[in-house]
């Protein structure tokens, strides 16, 4: 059987070891297991029953990878060393991979270089994906209150309005892409929430919004938090209201080590064929706590194409069953290459 089992590690996650053939360097193999909050509407048989959890991210369909993989190599161990199977809970808004990170699974399990993957629905089924230093973005999330006078709408002199002064910092903050980054960098600014009031005869007390900052590098999350503050402070000051800014700084940026990700799209030819890898992706603005573990060590992170269809988070999004193999195989064959008996 598996050589040891790990339980309870960031609350719900699982860290498995299988021991190998012969002293050797312990490799990482990691799969995000968490569901989202919200309704499937895949109409598979095999559909979520239960209102606002459905896994819309694949992330069963990761899990099955892994589980796949840990059955091949339990049962053939053809490498060295040992192999940490890492099953991540809360990756979706939770962290789970920070805390993992924080609980010390790269010391503990001695863990030297790691892999994750990533089933992508704008890829043809079977095409792998990677590349070579920033991969995915970094994000943090804002929130913001505005505190005014509340009243009636009939008298809005006699009130100040949070509406109007949140409307006008929403448009101030969407200037920042465009006036304050340089135009060769990469910042996202999405406001993506907006809350006020209770009726159409009342100005509300307060309003709120929300939004997310999304960069590959720190500096512009500094820039974006410094001068969302600023917006908040000079339109507060001069619309009479209290603007209050909570920024929170989530995912780093997930970047790949060149040396891994080198070896890894040489392992995904070996399964795929040439015509089929590319590891030259396109960055994308999208988040990864995955970031955590690549801060800790060398390795990559990889896109499994599912074939074009519904977008991961959309209510219709169905897992392709049909690619499980080949990230089996992916994970397995990483650690067969990166570990081979002498």
């Amino acid at each position: 059987g598996i050589t040891e089992i790990h339980e309870g590690i960031a609350n719900t996650g699982i860290v498995a070891i299988i021991e190998g053939q012969g002293a050797g360097p312990t490799i990482g193999l990691r799969a995000d297991m968490d569901a989202l909050p919200m309704n499937d509407e895949s109409g598979a048989e095999y559909a979520s029953t239960i209102p606002g959890r459905a896994h819309t991210c694949g992330h069963d369909g990761h899990t099955t990878m892994l589980l796949g993989a840990a059955r091949y190599l339990n049962e053939t161990r053809n490498f060295r060393g040992r192999v940490a199977l890492i099953f991540q809970p809360a990756e979706e808004g939770g962290g789970g991979g920070e805390v993992m990170v924080q609980e010390g699974i790269m010391d503990t399990f001695d863990i030297a270089e790691v892999y994750g993957l990533h089933n992508a629905p704008d890829i043809e089924a079977g095409r792998i994906e990677t590349r070579p230093g920033p991969m995915l973005a970094g994000v943090a999330e804002f929130k913001i209150t505005v505190t005014g006078k509340g009243g009636h709408a009939a008298s809005p002199h006699e009130c100040i309005d949070p509406v109007a002064a949140a409307m006008q910092i929403g448009t101030a903050i969407n200037t920042i892409v465009s006036r304050n980054a340089d135009p060769i960098d990469q910042l996202v600014i999405s406001l993506t929430m907006f809350e006020a009031g209770t009726a159409t005869n009342i100005i509300p007390e307060t309003a709120v919004m929300k939004g997310t900052v999304r960069h590959f590098k720190p500096e512009l999350q500094d820039l974006a938090e410094t001068r969302i503050a600023e917006i908040c402070k000079g339109t507060g000051t001069a619309m009479g209201v209290e603007a209050t800014l909570e920024f929170s700084r989530e995912y780093p940026p997930t970047i790949n080590d060149a040396e891994k990700t080198a070896f890894a799209a040489e392992v995904a030819r070996e399964l795929a064929g040439d015509d089929m890898v590319s590891d030259d992706a396109n960055m994308s603005m999208a988040s990864e706590d995955f970031s955590y573990m690549l801060n800790m060590r060398p390795g990559c992170y990889l896109n499994v194409g599912q074939g074009i269809g519904p977008i991961c988070h959309h209510p219709e999004f169905d897992f392709n069953d049909e690619i499980a193999p080949l990230g089996a195989s992916l994970f397995a064959r990483l650690v067969e290459r990166a570990q081979p008996l002498e």
